[in-house]
């Protein structure tokens, strides 16, 4: 059964072409209904392109062919500003103080599955927030990354990353 999604899209975009190379995991470090309120704030100049709750059910914030303003200074694939060609997934929560729950992952894998082969990506093209601003981020949780990796490559069946 498809898990519950909606969409409140967040005035933190731009609506510039977007290349969507592959994803940045994050995690809000703020419950669903909160993150969501904060991402719909013009002042705090972040959004995600979809936030999933310990439910699973999904908020899509930014559409996949915008900027979503997520990862800030970060570098992935040999390249500097991930917001400019990767999607922003995030979990609600703080994956230091909570695990993923299962229907965090079972729901983030339907929405990978939703685009995994029609944009060509493989395990290689999934990090985490923690990867690509090192030193500066320390979403998601090593342990809770792992799981998730896991999951991904037991799902599409690609080497986890």
């Amino acid at each position: 059964m498809p898990f519950r999604e909606f969409e409140r899209l967040s005035p933190n975009r731009n609506a510039s072409p977007h290349e969507r190379l592959g994803v940045v995991c994050h995690h809000s470090q703020r419950g669903f209904a909160e993150t969501i309120e904060k991402m719909l704030n013009p002042e705090s100049l972040v959004s995600y392109h979809c936030l999933v709750d310990v439910d699973g059910t999904r908020c899509t914030l930014v559409p996949d062919t915008e900027i979503a303003w997520h990862a800030g200074a970060s570098r992935f694939l040999g390249r500097d500003r991930c917001n400019d060609f990767m999607l922003g997934f995030a979990f609600a929560g703080d994956t230091y103080e909570a695990p993923l729950s299962p229907e965090q992952i079972a729901s983030a894998l339907e929405w990978l599955g939703a685009r995994w082969r029609p944009l060509g990506w493989d395990a290689d093209r999934i990090t985490d927030h923690r990867q690509v601003a090192p030193g500066r981020k320390q979403d998601l949780n090593p342990v809770e990354w792992k799981r998730l990796a896991e999951a991904v490559s037991g799902h599409f069946g690609s080497a986890a990353p």
